[in-house]
Formats: C-alpha cells, structure tokens, sequence
C-alpha cells in the first residue's frame, strides 16, 4: 500500500527533471560517471579498418570526391569524421562485390507492393426482364 507521505512525480515534473538531467550531462566531465578505464577508453579513438591497397585507393578517391563537392561546407572535424566514415564504408562495399552474380540471376526477394484500394460496392443484382417486382 501506498502512504499518504510520500510524493508522488507528475508528468510535468518527470519530463523536467529529465531535460535538466540530460542538459547537464554534456557539461560532467566523462571521469566524473564512467570509472577511471572507461574514461581513458571513451577518450581513445578508434583504429580504422585494415583495407587492401586498391581499397584504401578508393576510400581516399571517395573522400577526395566528396570535398571536391562539399569541401566549403565542412569544418576540419567534419571532414574527418566523413574521412572515417568513408574508410568504415570500404569493407562493406568489399563484401557485397565479392559476391558472385550472373546477369540471368533472379532476385533473392520479390517485393510486392501492398496498396489498400477501396473495394468498388457491388451492384444490387439485376432482375430477369420477364420478371416483375412485387410490392408489399
């Protein structure tokens, strides 16, 4: 059972505590919650993946296409996150053109488009011309 003393939290309440919390912890430094290991561990970036010469090739040549487009819009740290990206990309891209197809190949998944479309009423059946309606 519940007692009378204790408080209860209104949606109200729960949703502005919830934004102070989250505004606030961009702003405790990372030590502060994770233990010591974690920390060191968020901080430390990420090794790449290993790519093949002619991988690497075209990750960069990626790269090099997309500054040659956006290049004034982007920030240093920007640049490199898309320099990441495009490197992280490269595997998967390896993978699915490993993957041996033939032109004559049927696709793995047919897609059959759903679409609800109104059913047309049916039409009160028509009587034969001999025929005669009887009233009531």
């Amino acid at each position: 059972m519940k007692h009378k003393s204790e408080r209860v939290l209104s949606r109200r309440e729960f949703a502005q505590r919830a934004a102070m919390l989250s505004a606030t912890a961009s702003l405790v430094p990372a030590g502060v919650i994770l233990p010591p290991d974690a920390a060191t561990f968020a901080q430390e970036p990420k090794a790449g993946p290993k790519l093949s010469d002619a991988g690497q090739a075209e990750a960069e040549s990626r790269y090099q296409q997309i500054l040659s487009l956006y290049s004034n819009r982007l920030d240093d740290e920007q640049k490199a996150h898309v320099r990441k990206m495009c490197a992280d990309l490269q595997p998967m891209l390896d993978r699915i053109r490993a993957y041996p197809l033939a032109n004559g190949d049927a696709p793995a998944l047919y897609l059959k488009p759903m679409v609800e479309r109104p059913k047309k009423p049916q039409a009160a059946p028509k009587s034969q011309p001999g025929a005669t309606a009887q009233k009531p």
